[in-house]
């Protein structure tokens, strides 16, 4: 299987959603992802290209319904490039997805690749 996704956001739109609906980053994201944006000068920039990565990832991988907790992104201890773990049902494929994430002040972005 093989297969290449894309997403864009802008990071206001998220950050106003987070705003509303204090609840939604806990659907959204682990507690892992959410600890990381939390030590950022600004959490929603990191929230978004996270957010990014997973509509990326699941566009990769064809899927039509999914649980967003089921696809993580998780940053190297020391940095690095982020790398994108499968939990739930989605463990079960034998798949390797590289990730790339940016952001600038106003867009997030992220492609995935999966091998």
């Amino acid at each position: 299987m093989s297969g290449v996704g894309l997403d864009l956001l802008e990071i206001e739109r998220l950050e106003r959603a987070l705003a509303r609906r204090p609840s939604l980053a806990a659907r959204l994201f682990t507690d892992a992802e959410r600890a990381y944006a939390e030590g950022k000068a600004r959490p929603g920039q990191h929230l978004a290209a996270r957010f990014c990565a997973k509509e990326a990832v699941a566009k990769a991988l064809g899927l039509e319904a999914w649980s967003w907790r089921d696809i993580e992104v998780v940053a190297p201890p020391g940095g690095g490039a982020p790398r994108v773990v499968l939990h739930g049902a989605l463990a079960e494929r034998d798949v390797a997805i590289d990730v790339s994430l940016t952001h600038s002040r106003g867009t997030a972005g992220a492609v995935a690749v999966v091998r």
